[in-house]
């Protein structure tokens, strides 16, 4: 088992505002964690609290969102909202190129462990490519 401790939100009253429709996973490497979603769908059980529509409940710990997903029917592992400001974009299977700007995805929370971007990791992922 993991020692890996998930980082908290970056700004405790940012949570939840921010949009729900974001980029999926990608990247490789994140600067920040904006919060934790969990996602409930009404196929698995949840509560119709969205006129039909799939919802999420936003949280500013890893630890709080894991418990309520344990605790609630219908609920799936934690997601983390991620800000990336420089990243790796595989445009091609196989072929990477580093991206640079402002990028909100969200991530399976599992992937944040050993992702959170140092100085030097894109430089060191792309020697570790070539090698």
């Amino acid at each position: 088992m993991s020692d890996f401790e998930y980082p908290e939100a970056l700004d405790s009253d940012l949570v939840g505002t921010y949009p729900t429709v974001v980029s999926s996973g990608a990247g490789y490497f994140f600067d920040d964690v904006l919060e934790y979603r969990v996602w409930c769908y009404m196929r698995d059980g949840a509560k119709d609290m969205a006129d039909g529509d799939d919802y999420y409940y936003p949280f500013e710990t890893f630890e709080t969102a894991a418990e309520f997903a344990d605790e609630t029917k219908g609920a799936q592992l934690p997601f983390a909202l991620v800000r990336q400001y420089e990243w790796i974009d595989e445009y091609e299977p196989g072929k990477f190129r580093h991206e640079t700007g402002e990028r909100i995805a969200e991530w399976p929370a599992e992937c944040l462990e050993g992702r959170e971007r140092q100085e030097g990791s894109i430089e060191t992922f792309f020697k570790e490519l070539k090698a």
